[in-house]
């Protein structure tokens, strides 16, 4: 059973670092400007909840439950989205700094990330279908066996995915930047 329950909250210029966040169920609050790095947020639900300009960078999420969460403009360097608890795992990013995430083997179809840096960002075994990265970059990130069927890459950049490895069938990709598909094939695209 959670310990506590927190419905429709908002938390504004809140520093977790100094007053630990509780752990609970938190539903429909948001979180605006506040300090979330390197916190133990392990064992929380945070069920259609908004967090804008917050800074998750380092959090450890073992168990933590993210359902129908948006993420704005949040600097979310290292996260390991994998340790998360998958049920009903549903999120979208915009504006967000992804740097050094880890997706590693989520089911995540239908997931949305706009204008998000995911530079070295692993989406190893991972299932995206539906997804779409708009205005991307995708530098270093890692596609291995990623299931990619029916993402929209059109204005991703900087990807390097290798179409015999993961499913792309029904991936979208623009003249500009499908050359991420054939850099495996070593040639030469001019």
């Amino acid at each position: 059973m959670l310990d506590n329950y927190f419905d429709s909250k908002t938390f504004l210029k809140v520093d977790f670092t100094k007053s630990t966040i509780k752990k609970g169920e938190y539903d429909n609050c948001t979180f605006t400007n506040c300090n979330l790095e390197n916190v133990h947020a392990s064992n929380i639900q945070f069920v259609e909840c908004e967090f804008v300009d917050c800074n998750f960078s380092n959090a450890i999420l073992d168990n933590t439950a993210f359902k129908d969460a948006q993420f704005i403009n949040c600097k979310m360097i290292g996260l390991r989205f994998n340790k998360c608890d998958p049920f009903l795992l549903q999120f979208s990013f915009k504006d967000c700094q992804l740097n050094f995430s880890s997706f590693y083997q989520l089911k995540i179809p239908n997931t949305k990330f706009s204008n998000c840096n995911l530079q070295e960002v692993d989406f190893t075994e991972a299932i995206l279908l539906n997804s779409v990265f708009d205005d991307c970059d995708l530098k270093l990130a890692t596609f291995d066996r990623t299931i990619l069927e029916n993402v929209d890459f059109r204005t991703a950049y900087n990807f390097n995915i290798n179409p015999i490895e993961s499913k792309v069938k029904g991936a979208k990709f623009s003249k500009e930047n499908v050359v991420g598909l054939l850099t495996e094939f070593k040639v030469v695209v001019e």
